[in-house]
């Protein structure tokens, strides 16, 4: 018996039980829909915290004191006692580093900024011009400070839109306007473009941007430097950045061999990589139990084959009876089976792409349908129907037709 002839044998079969083969179907479509769903979301929010974080600068280098360091009985140093890094750091690396294209020492506080009646809580982040290079933040309005301001450490910043909003009237130009970070007085020189919140949920529009110099001896009155931004050449320098800059600070701080790294150096590769395979893990969790629903639909198929065969006994009897093969029932039932489980696919194909459609528009949740979800799931609906569909169509190539004609 030729394929065509089998497949035509299983329409009729299906056809004869609409409903019944609908039902049986509707496991292997929801299954289907459910995984590629689940995929895309995954995938979607995967795309989604890579861009993010590219747009923080997926080059950037951050160097920041070692939280492991202890002092007498071997308690830790908090945040506020760590001061291995100095300006000379900063300097060295931008001399001497040949895989970094910028750098910035950086200090930071939290205060209240006035303007006038209205205030805001909000930090200052005291850096170098290079920093808004490094984490690709380019300016709305107004000029960046200069390396000349660093060096005055002139009383000026830069300000984010959510600080605007908050201290200023709609509408009111904040260029060239004198606001106040505590008691320290600050002139406006420039607004920085949104960028909206990063994917750990902060504002990245609260903030204020000044001079490294201003911040540290007007705001904070310290020596010291807390982290150091730098830019390396490119995403796959990363790793030779951090290597050189290891070398070059442990020189510096002349640390012997064996001794621990009083600073550590992460890249935001590093970062993209970890959060990219922890979003990974998550994908394959959630399509493995959307996945579930396909083994249901599975034994679904078998069940309703089972029922099949036991309705068929007869005809199964007569067919045998006039030089029908054991293999020809064989595949006539393991057809039947797998053309459930495609047609069942196909659907569950335009289910699931309907689904990640509806999920991005009116959940506002980014996602990403690759084709090999839909490849996967594809193939697992004929695995599925081939494994669920093989033992009834045998038991039924093995029927006794004597047995089988005689069966009421």
């Amino acid at each position: 018996m030729n394929v065509l002839n089998l497949l035509q044998l299983a329409w009729r079969a299906l056809l004869r039980n609409k409903l019944r083969a609908f039902l049986t179907m509707l496991g292997i479509i929801i299954g289907v829909g459910a995984v590629i769903t689940m995929v895309a979301i995954g995938e979607g929010s995967k795309q989604s915290i890579r861009s993010q974080l590219s747009s923080m600068g997926s080059n950037m280098v951050t160097i920041r004191p070692s939280s492991n360091q202890t002092v007498g009985g071997g308690a830790r140093l908090g945040a506020s006692g760590l001061q291995t890094l100095k300006v000379t750091d900063a300097e060295l690396l931008k001399k001497q580093a040949t895989y970094l294209t910028a750098v910035s020492p950086a200090v930071s506080a939290n205060g209240q900024v006035i303007n006038s009646a209205k205030n805001w809580p909000t930090s200052i982040q005291g850096v170098s011009p290079e920093y808004l290079s490094i984490r690709d933040w380019k300016l709305k309005d107004g000029i960046s400070f200069s390396d000349e301001d660093v060096k005055t450490s002139s009383k000026v910043c830069l300000l984010g839109q959510t600080v605007v909003d908050n201290i200023f009237d709609p509408g009111e130009d904040p260029i060239g306007k004198t606001i106040r970070f505590d008691k320290i007085p600050l002139k406006v020189i420039g607004v920085l473009e949104e960028k909206g919140e990063n994917t750990f949920g902060q504002d990245q529009d609260d903030i204020i941007l000044a001079p490294y110099t201003t911040v540290q001896k007007r705001i904070l009155a310290i020596d010291f430097i807390q982290t150091i931004y730098a830019s390396a050449i490119d995403e796959n320098s990363s790793a030779l950045a951090t290597a050189e800059v290891t070398t070059l600070l442990r020189k510096a701080h002349k640390l012997q061999s064996g001794e621990d790294d009083d600073f550590t150096v992460r890249t935001q590769a590093e970062l993209i990589s970890t959060i990219s395979s922890t979003s990974e893990l998550l994908t394959v969790l959630l399509a493995a139990i959307a996945g579930i629903s396909l083994v249901v639909g599975g034994i679904g198929i078998m069940n309703i084959m089972y029922v099949s065969v036991t309705e068929r006994t007869k005809e199964i009897g007569l067919r045998m009876s006039i030089g029908a093969r054991g293999l020809d029932i064989l595949l006539q039932f393991l057809v039947e089976a797998i053309l459930i489980s495609i047609t069942g696919g196909i659907i569950g194909v335009a289910f699931g792409l309907t689904a990640s459609k509806l999920v991005s528009i009116f959940l506002s949740w980014p996602t990403l349908v690759s084709q090999s979800s839909i490849v996967l799931s594809f193939a697992v609906c004929a695995i599925t129907g081939v494994f669920f569909g093989y033992y009834p169509a045998q038991k039924a190539s093995r029927l006794d037709p004597i047995e089988a004609l005689r069966y009421e």
